[in-house]
């Protein structure tokens, strides 16, 4: 057959039918993430620059060492980073369930992948409907 599109939508819809919706949502976040150059979560390196996209699963104030820190859980499909914007308490646009692309140094923190002060473009909440 020509194009793998139509057999991914194909195999898209039976899932959403089989009740499947986290392995879904998981399919559509790594299908727009090639669409704008993005690297796997899991396919990253300590210390290497990346960008990545995905949707914050969480958003939490967690002061580090007396400085400000507002900790995000960044979900690709694949595998999470932790982003950290320290100084900050909060940013106009980014909650749980924001898309976005981020781009940054990637580090390895106590096991868990993380990256601080990630530059980040918000995506439209309904860019996969």
């Amino acid at each position: 057959m020509g194009s793998n599109k139509p057999a991914g939508l194909w195999k898209r819809a039976f899932r959403g039918l089989a009740g499947d919706r986290d392995q879904e949502d998981a399919e559509v976040l790594k299908d727009f993430a090639q669409d704008c150059g993005a690297r796997s979560i899991t396919g990253c390196h300590d210390r290497e620059l990346v960008t990545l996209y995905g949707t914050l699963r969480t958003i939490t104030f967690s002061p580090r060492g007396g400085v400000p820190a507002l900790e995000g859980e960044l979900y690709d499909g694949t595998g999470t980073v932790k982003l950290i914007w320290l100084g900050r308490r909060k940013i106009g646009g980014i909650h749980a369930g924001s898309e976005l692309i981020a781009s940054g140094r990637i580090g390895v923190v106590e096991g868990d992948r993380v990256m601080f002060n990630p530059r980040y473009e918000l995506r439209p909440q309904a860019a996969h409907g």
